[in-house]
């Protein structure tokens, strides 16, 4: 049995999409030598739901220090969703189709997590729109209206809601937030918050020693 990373994320989270190209990076580097899974945490959910003015306004500059830090650019679709102030932010419908997508291909979840980033952060596609999961379904062979009625399932749902218990269970207060498990199922924490590549890589070769001596 491979060890595993667990990438902790949530489709709503700016530094979750700054980080988003690392740990693309490390599943390209890894996927050999590890199994992946993502799990989303559930950033804004019930009461925390709403439209960008309302529950994040502080999004409208605090996206400015995710570019500085992390390197990657906000596109000019979500900027213009941004300013307009309407874009309901909502994490549920993401999380339900990562389930929906980890049904398909499991081993490809973080593929998933950086194109629904794309989608928002940089396009501008709101999270609640069924055109994001239809054209990531195409672009991975599956077939968009089957993709869309699982989506509408009660056991993705479920499936979705267990994810945010896991990443309570794991103590994850802030994303993104990423971990080795061991094959004898111990847990090592690898990234809290925004982590440069480099680093990361850094903690991983460390955890592999740890874990083969």
């Amino acid at each position: 049995m491979k060890p595993k990373i667990i990438y902790v994320y949530d489709a709503l989270c700016g530094w979750c999409y700054g980080f988003s190209p690392v740990i693309k990076s490390v599943y390209e580097r890894y996927q050999d030598r590890f199994d992946f899974d993502v799990i989303s945490g559930g950033m804004m959910l019930g009461t925390r739901t709403g439209p960008i003015d309302v529950v994040a306004p502080f999004i409208k500059t605090a996206y400015h220090t995710v570019e500085e830090v992390t390197g990657v650019a906000f596109g000019e679709g979500f900027l213009r969703e941004v300013e307009k102030g309407d874009m309901i932010l909502d994490s549920e419908k993401p999380a339900i189709g990562l389930c929906v997508f980890k049904y398909y291909h499991p081993r490809k979840a973080v593929l998933f997590a950086h194109d629904i980033q794309n989608s928002i952060n940089f396009d501008g596609k709101a999270p609640n729109d069924e055109d994001i999961y239809r054209y990531i379904a195409v672009n991975y062979g599956i077939d968009p209206d089957e993709f869309i009625h699982k989506m509408h399932e009660e056991e993705f749902k479920q499936a979705a809601y267990y994810e945010f218990a896991l990443a309570k269970q794991l103590q994850v207060s802030g994303y993104p937030a990423a971990f080795i498990q061991s094959a004898d199922n111990h847990f090592y924490m690898i990234a809290k918050g925004f982590t440069r590549l480099e680093d990361l890589e850094v903690r991983i070769e460390n955890v592999i020693k740890e874990i083969s001596g």
